[in-house]
């Protein structure tokens, strides 16, 4: 498998993998100030793996009801559990790193690359969230090719998306259209804001989901 996702890689960057187009990621590359760049050098830097961490029981199962029902609606998609569940313990991982919403990570996703791992848009963007190979170049080692790991992908895609927000004052509208290359034109927000309500979860644990079969309607005083 790993062979395999490594040729899939090479060939991508190759330019001989044919994938159905990619809709966007046409970010246009702006210069940054030094502190800016710096700043997200060092958020792209840190390599921790995407582990969850929790701070009570109650937390982690709240996260694994999500998993599992984010797992459902991914599985047309993405067929091999294992995959899913990677995929979107790193976009809960790094969504909630950047202080993104996990909904707005896969509606993204959904709209960029419909969850194609190599997609290649017309423009060269790449992966999951088809980051523009420049940024690379600004921010990270120079090395394009890694934008096709799974972690580094969402990594650059939601530091950069936290950038473009954090310049737009968080109007959301606007930082998806510089992440696009759209900025002002509603086609591609839009696009996002549909995909994101597939995405949105309300959690609701078990012992409230339904009321228990020992329950009495309360007797009148």
């Amino acid at each position: 498998m790993q062979r395999r996702a490594g040729l899939q890689a090479l060939l991508a960057v190759a330019g001989l993998l044919v994938w159905p187009q990619a809709r966007a990621g046409g970010q246009i590359e702006e210069p940054l100030a030094d502190s800016v760049r710096t700043a997200l050098s060092a958020a792209i830097a840190n390599t921790a793996p995407p582990v969850p961490v929790f701070a009570d029981t109650e937390a982690r199962l709240a996260y694994l009801r999500w998993l599992g029902a984010m797992s459902e609606r991914l599985q047309k998609k993405i067929h091999a559990w294992p995959e899913r569940r990677d995929l979107l313990q790193t976009v809960w991982y790094e969504s909630r790193r950047a202080g993104l919403e996990p909904a707005l990570v896969l509606g993204l996703i959904q709209v960029e690359s419909n969850f194609r791992k190599f997609a290649v848009s017309s423009v060269g963007a790449r992966g999951y969230m088809q980051v523009m190979p420049f940024w690379a170049r600004l921010i990270g080692n120079g090395d394009a090719g890694n934008l096709f790991h799974m972690q580094t992908n969402l990594r650059f895609g939601c530091v950069i998306l936290r950038h473009y927000l954090d310049r737009e004052r968080g109007n959301l509208f606007m930082a998806l259209g510089r992440y696009n290359g759209s900025r002002g034109k509603p086609k591609y927000p839009n696009a996002v804001a549909a995909a994101r309500k597939q995405w949105e979860y309300q959690d609701v644990p078990p012992a409230q989901a339904r009321p228990s079969p020992d329950a009495r309607p309360a007797e009148s005083p």
